[in-house]
C-alpha cells in the first residue's frame, strides 16, 4: 500500500477520533484488507449521517464535492468527497445509502451494521472494517469483473479465518 494512502488514512482516523464519529472502512480498500489485489485508488468510509457536519471544520480545505446527496446510476448516499494531499476519501453515510441492484432492476437499502465490524490493525491502528459478510453483499449488488474479484478475496479470507472442524 502506498504512503499517501497511510497518512490520509491515519489523518482523517485522527478526525474521526476527536469528534468522536463512528466509523467503518468498506469498498475496495475494505476488500484489499481481506485479501483483493487490486489496487487501492480511494479510501471509502461510512459514517452516520447526523454527524458529518461535526468534521466539516477540520476537513474543509479539503473537501471536492459535499457533504451533499450524490446519485448517480448505481448510488444513492449523503457524501463528502475529500482529496488529501492527492489521496481520494468518500466518506458516505452509513444509514441511508441506496446501491442499484443491477440484477433485479432496482434500488436496494443497504444500511451499515457497526455491530458487525471487524477490527484490524492498519499502519499500526487498530481500524473498524465492515464485515467480510456485508461486504460481499453489498458488493454482489454492483456488476464489474473488480466487484468479482472482491468478492472472491473475501470468500476466500472467510474460508481461511473460520475454525472448520
Amino acid at each position: 500500500m502506498t504512503h499517501k494512502l497511510e497518512k490520509a488514512l491515519k489523518w482523517i482516523v485522527c478526525i474521526f477520533q476527536k469528534n468522536e464519529v463512528p466509523f467503518q472502512i468498506t469498498g475496495g480498500f475494505a476488500a484489499h484488507i481481506y485479501g483483493a489485489k487490486r489496487q487501492v485508488n480511494d479510501i471509502d468510509i461510512d459514517i452516520p449521517e447526523n454527524m458529518m457536519k461535526f468534521l466539516i471544520p477540520d476537513i474543509q480545505e479539503y473537501v471536492t464535492f459535499g457533504p451533499g446527496r450524490y446519485k448517480d446510476e448505481r448510488w444513492n448516499l449523503k457524501l463528502i468527497t475529500l482529496n488529501y494531499k492527492t489521496q481520494e476519501i468518500d466518506i458516505g453515510g452509513a444509514f441511508e445509502t441506496k446501491i442499484f441492484d443491477d440484477m433485479n432492476n432496482q434500488w436496494k437499502h443497504i444500511p451499515a451494521h457497526f455491530e458487525m465490524c471487524q477490527i484490524h490493525t492498519i499502519f499500526g491502528m487498530r481500524i473498524p472494517v465492515i464485515s467480510p459478510e456485508e461486504l460481499i453483499a453489498y458488493k454482489k449488488l454492483l456488476s464489474g469483473e473488480h466487484q468479482k474479484g472482491d468478492i472472491e478475496a473475501v470468500k476466500q479470507y472467510m474460508y481461511e479465518n473460520c475454525n472448520l472442524q
